[in-house]
């Protein structure tokens, strides 16, 4: 996709730079936190440098960007926008999360919605760095490597993951 819902020029301070830009009010969400979720992310991923803005939206905002972009109009949990180059050297791209739906979900599988959040993050993130979910082999691929990363930050395997045989 040519550009991201809020694709801005980024100036990185940082080699693993993450914004969080907060347009809904379903979560308090704890932004140090979920930065640091990203960046372990693409650091479990070997990533030394990437751009990334993380957009929490409600559903109505993740609706209205599924319908713009992927021509859905309902609500979806996370869109990956990827705006590199394509060459694999830096990393940078938009990740669209509705908080919204994290809360109705997290209720769902019975595990905290800030958990649930970053579940949807690093699942963008894995979009970036090449993983896809549309066929069956490369989605057991990417739901195992969703579960490897959250090892390996240290947070809870998210509960439909553990269901799932690679």
């Amino acid at each position: 996709m040519a550009a991201g819902p809020v694709s801005t020029s980024r100036h990185r301070r940082q080699p693993l730079a993450v914004e969080i830009v907060d347009r809904q009010r379903a979560l308090a969400v704890p932004h140090r936190w979920l930065t640091r979720v990203c960046r372990w992310a693409l650091e479990a991923e070997g990533v030394v440098e990437a751009g990334i803005t993380l957009l929490l939206v409600d559903d109505a905002g993740i609706g209205t960007l599924h319908d713009r972009w992927l021509g859905d109009p309902r609500p979806t949990d996370v869109i990956t926008f990827d705006l590199g180059a394509g060459d694999g050297s830096v990393i940078e791209g938009d990740i669209a999360c509705s908080a919204e739906t994290a809360v109705r979900e997290a209720g769902h599988y019975g595990w905290p919605a800030r958990c649930e959040l970053a579940y949807y993050a690093i699942h963008g993130v894995l979009h970036l760095t090449g993983y896809d979910d549309r066929r069956g082999n490369d989605r057991r691929a990417m739901r195992a490597r969703e579960r490897e990363v959250f090892a390996a930050i240290g947070l809870p395997v998210p509960p439909r993951l553990r269901r799932c045989r690679p």
